[in-house]
């Protein structure tokens, strides 16, 4: 598939990480709530070619990722209700947090991130 026909397919934009990293693409069940979709539905993601923007979507041989503590919860899911409930606490800050305009939060922080300097 190609990324124009996975965002006809999703009706939305994919985001600018998935163009830019291979990562994006990965089959991890916790990565995103997109990589969780297409593990559910059976599929895993392969030859993964950011230069052209396609990909391939094969068929999984086995049973969909079981949910865990962190992999997204994704609407309407079929496997919502095994999910583990969450925290009463959780989402309390919404609306909170103020993101700006065209910032990625996808993308991979820096490497200086977490290394306990004062300005990474």
């Amino acid at each position: 598939m190609t990324f124009k026909e996975i965002e006809r397919l999703i009706d939305s934009d994919l985001p600018p990480s998935a163009r830019k990293y291979r990562a994006w693409w990965s089959n991890n069940p916790s990565n995103s709530v997109c990589t969780y979709a297409w593990l559910e539905a059976g599929y895993r993601s392969s030859d993964v070619d950011l230069a052209s923007g396609k990909l391939v979507f094969r068929k999984s041989k086995g049973t969909p990722p079981e949910p865990t503590a962190n992999a997204p919860v994704m609407p309407n899911s079929s496997l919502r209700e095994a999910a583990p409930k969450r925290h009463p606490i959780f989402g309390a800050m919404k609306g909170t947090i103020l993101v700006e305009v065209d910032f990625d939060l996808t993308a991979p922080t820096g490497a200086e991130w977490g290394d306990g300097s004062e300005n990474g």
